[in-house]
């Protein structure tokens, strides 16, 4: 089920959002916990045992882990409980999410010496890199004594299964949400206006900018690399740049409104990373909850930048090769990771890393991590590392062919037009953002676009809902 479904919008929505409204607080986690499972049931099917068994899991080893005061318990044993429990849930993401990359691999090098391999095919469960992140950080925050482990496992449900971020996030982790968990809900009516406008915007989003782009995008990469151009990569270079933002800072209003309609507050997800004047700012606005949820649990405990420029260096390559891999099974994540990773250690020591005092320099600045953000996505996109360099090979070098008759018929007036209102992302300002701003400000501003996203922005992505042109978000699929 996505959100972007006319089943989510008119039916499952309004009845979850009804029955938080309407009855006690104090049922406000078990309605969310089921309605959750019922959401994930309905796209995941069989997969919904493999959650329910993770869950079950860290839930039971909650308790052990906690610290004991009167060190009934040894730290050693709490730490060889903590590495089990993690194994247990990496070997679950590891095996449903890459035994089929790393057999497909063996099958290879055993082929150059006349073997062969059987190579593994499973489906992808429905965030699963999602779910998986989210028990680790419960098990390590509990063991670090930073929140109490829960006793309720209808609480423990609620936060591990919660509709608007199961799928694909924002990653929330244990400690932003162990405070929201208890059931003190005094305005709800109150929430529900806060946040569904910022729904609105996310819908707004996805159907109208993120969803018009897709098929555009899709002609460009799916060209063959024999009849790829100049022009033919730089529109599905930037065409899939808007479209990936549009399509996942749009996912995350709509999972941060619907949360606050519940009485939740996720953490923010994205804050306009197409401003940004470096690569290191652009990690700092792009995907947030990920890159904290690395430097908490990876990039801080391998000793972050304390050690000297060496091993700080040794630690980001670390983070950005699990950032790639957790993307997907493929080497273009991990080339994609790579590549960002190299991008960070030479600003770094070369001091490239702070934004410039000048206009001038700022601007020059922007201009070129966007242009290196952009040529990173074309790793992100394509099929495999023969396409990508061909794309970021035709990108470099300019040539007077145009596009191919397929690339053309999927330039639309409508797209067109879609995608030149979209260009204005590369040029907004950093702040401010406008999913907060929607969300809590009471500025002459602030209210316009309340309005304006709740009447004809909203109308018009219900009438692309209604009409069936939605597509599921990119997301889903990491």
């Amino acid at each position: 089920m996505s959100f972007v479904s006319p089943l989510f919008l008119w039916y499952f929505m309004p009845a979850v959002l009804l029955a938080v409204l309407v009855l006690p607080r104090s049922w406000r986690n078990g309605i969310v916990a089921v309605g959750s499972l019922i959401f994930y049931a309905s796209g995941a099917g069989a997969f919904t045992l493999l959650l329910l068994l993770c869950m079950v899991v860290n839930f039971a080893a909650g308790p052990w882990l906690q610290p004991d005061e009167w060190d009934i318990r040894p730290d050693r044993r709490r730490r060889w409980l903590l590495i089990g429990v993690i194994a247990f849930d990496l070997s679950i993401l590891l095996i449903w999410k890459y035994a089929g990359f790393a057999t497909e691999q063996i099958a290879w090098f055993a082929g150059l010496f006349g073997g062969g391999f059987p190579i593994v095919e499973l489906a992808l469960p429905i965030g699963i890199s999602f779910f998986t992140f989210h028990h680790i950080s419960y098990v390590v925050d509990i063991y670090r004594g930073e929140r109490y482990a829960l006793r309720d496992p209808v609480s423990f449900a609620t936060y591990i299964s919660m509709f608007p971020q199961l799928a694909a996030g924002p990653i929330v982790r244990y400690r932003e949400i162990a405070d929201q968990l208890p059931q003190h809900r005094q305005h709800r009516l109150d929430d529900i206006a806060a946040g569904f406008p910022r729904f609105a915007l996310g819908l707004c989003k996805k159907a109208i900018i993120a969803d018009s782009l897709a098929p555009l995008a899709d002609a460009c990469f799916a060209t063959p690399t024999h009849e790829m151009t100049f022009a033919i990569a730089w529109l599905g270079a930037v065409t899939y740049t808007l479209q990936l933002y549009f399509d996942f800072s749009g996912y995350s209003d709509m999972a941060i409104g619907l949360a606050r309609m519940i009485g939740f507050r996720l953490p923010e997800n994205f804050a306009r990373p197409y401003s940004s004047v470096t690569i290191t700012e652009f990690w700092r606005r792009w995907h947030m909850s990920l890159s904290r949820w690395f430097r908490d649990y990876v990039y801080i405990p391998l000793g972050g930048n304390r050690a000297g420029a060496g091993k700080t260096y040794r630690n980001l390559c670390v983070v950005f090769v699990l950032t790639g891999f957790w993307h997907g099974a493929n080497w273009t994540f991990l080339v994609w990771g790579l590549y960002h990773g190299a991008l960070l250690i030479i600003e770094r020591s070369f001091g490239w890393d702070r934004t410039p005092t000048d206009a001038a320099r700022r601007v020059t600045r922007r201009v070129l991590t966007l242009v290196l953000v952009v040529f990173g996505w074309v790793f992100f996109r394509s099929p495999d590392l023969g396409h990508a360099l061909t794309m970021l090979g035709h990108m470099l070098l300019p040539d007077l062919t145009g596009l191919t008759d397929v690339v053309d018929a999927a330039v639309t007036n409508q797209r067109l037009t879609i995608l030149l209102l979209a260009l204005v992302a590369f040029a907004l300002p950093a702040h401010p953002v406008a999913g907060p701003l929607l969300e809590s400000s009471r500025t002459r501003a602030a209210s316009a676009l309340r309005v304006g996203v709740m009447t004809v922005g909203l109308a018009y992505a219900a009438i692309l809902v209604a009409t069936g042109t939605f597509s599921p978000f990119l997301y889903y699929q990491f």
